[in-house]
């Protein structure tokens, strides 16, 4: 079922799919996310959660709470209305980054694939502001692009078993931040001590779908001093 550039897909009997173009573009994306916040915002009865993804949106809901063509309907209506503007986008999240060494055991296998040097892959994954595509995978891993074409460097063909927490990696056109210590196949060039998902924080969640960040160097003693946990936290780093 089509309506105003979208496809809206039933997935399962508690669950359908708002489909727009498929591609990684970011108004596209802004699509998704505006139309994931009108649905939030609408508190639908029965409408469990709402996921925005790259170029989609996910509807949970409650069969025996929610009309099916009635969410639909409601959806069409939503999706016949002009995105509403943007409100005003929070600055650039900052997040420092120590590059390299055994922080980025990939940042050399990155660099051959570009064709320069290790502190040109650095200075070009610094270079851009990168976009909140979505999260996903695991709690606060956000996905962001785009990742300079001449560093975007594909998965590695083999996974690694672990990746540490805070490892910064490559795949393709997207980079991000590992939030926890998980199995992952990107290629690893650096790592923050910034986290992305803490549940002691009162947000947990660093980074929103929408949300902008930057990359910036630092070196090891940085790291470790902002990594260590603050005097008499009585939590162990």
């Amino acid at each position: 079922m089509s309506a105003a550039g979208a496809t809206v897909v039933a997935a399962g009997d508690s669950a359908l799919v708002v489909e727009f173009e498929e591609r990684i573009d970011a108004a596209i994306n802004a699509r998704a996310i505006a139309l994931a916040a009108s649905l939030q915002a609408a508190a639908i009865r029965g409408v469990r959660d709402v996921v925005p993804t790259y170029r989609a949106v996910a509807v949970y809901f409650d069969p025996l709470r929610t009309a099916y063509d009635r969410l639909v309907d409601l959806i069409q209506r939503e999706l016949a209305h002009p995105s509403p503007e943007p409100a005003a986008a929070r600055a650039p999240i900052r997040i420092p980054v120590c590059y390299g060494g055994d922080f980025g055991s990939d940042l050399a296998e990155v660099a051959a694939f570009a064709r320069v040097s290790e502190d040109e892959v650095v200075r070009r994954h610094c270079a851009v502001t990168y976009r909140v595509f979505m999260l996903g995978f695991v709690a606060g891993f956000a996905y962001l692009g785009t990742v300079d074409a001449s560093i975007a460097m594909p998965r590695r063909a083999t996974p690694r078993v672990r990746v540490p927490f805070g490892s910064v990696g490559i795949a393709g056109v997207q980079t991000g931040i590992y939030p926890a210590e998980t199995p992952g196949g990107w290629q690893l060039i650096g790592r923050t001590p910034v986290k992305p998902f803490d549940p002691t924080r009162a947000e947990p969640f660093l980074l929103r779908a929408g949300d902008h960040v930057q990359f910036y160097p630092i070196g090891r003693d940085t790291f470790e001093a902002l990594a260590r946990p603050p005097a008499g936290s009585g939590r162990a780093s």
